[in-house]
């Protein structure tokens, strides 16, 4: 892909590296000529002086070919002036944005941006790794809302099908790892000695998935 992600703090310094050590080529904004020292050497990454909104700049690092945006500045107005620019002028496939106000950050998914709210996450992360100590999160989606755990399974539920573990809307077994390879499994596989299981569980069910595990474990 060729991703332009503005703002070249330690999150964007830090994406960017990380998509181009994947092979895509990125180009980073930032208004602090400085922040370029974040960066790491790399052909595949570019900076550009400015403000990720100024359409000058914008097409100077190429969003007419973009294939998706970050806006990740430490100001919410100038990332999602920014998003909606990318979305709305030049109909970039993909873009996110941070917001630090969780209460802007569902009127603009609601305009067909999805954010990443820093302090709502953070806070949901600490309080689900708090409650659930044995679970912790492969993945999450939204602001938390959907998590993907992984989790050997008990002893006590060996033989039984995994199908049978899913509670409609809150938690399903979508992946299992068995002698070193990945299965989906189908409605007659049963759970093996040795299984690692991927569940996608609601945030709100977390407490019965911990239900379902940690029952051998007396906790």
């Amino acid at each position: 892909m060729k991703v332009i992600v503005v703002g070249c703090g330690r999150v964007g310094s830090t994406l960017a590296g990380l998509l181009a050590t994947e092979g895509h080529d990125v180009r980073v904004i930032d208004r602090r000529p400085k922040a370029a020292q974040r960066l790491p050497d790399s052909p595949r990454i570019r900076f550009h002086e400015g403000n990720g909104y100024s359409r000058a700049v914008l097409q100077n690092a190429g969003i007419e070919h973009a294939d998706a945006f970050v806006a990740v500045t430490s100001g919410d107005n100038s990332n999602i002036v920014s998003a909606r620019t990318a979305k709305e002028t030049y109909r970039v496939p993909i873009v996110l944005a941070r917001i630090y106000d969780p209460r802007r950050a569902d009127i603009y998914r609601e305009l067909g941006i999805p954010t990443i709210a820093s302090v709502r996450w953070t806070v949901h992360q600490i309080h689900q790794m708090l409650l659930h100590r044995h679970l912790s999160p492969e993945l999450s989606f939204g602001n938390g809302e959907t998590l993907l755990i992984r989790s050997e399974v008990p002893a006590y539920l060996i033989g039984r099908r995994l199908t049978e573990f899913d509670v409609d809307g809150e938690i399903r077994v979508v992946e299992v790892t068995r002698a070193g390879r990945s299965l989906i499994p189908a409605h007659s596989i049963s759970a093996q000695a040795g299984d690692l299981v991927t569940f996608a569980v609601a945030a709100t069910a977390l407490g019965r998935l911990r239900g379902f595990l940690d029952k051998e474990l007396g906790t």
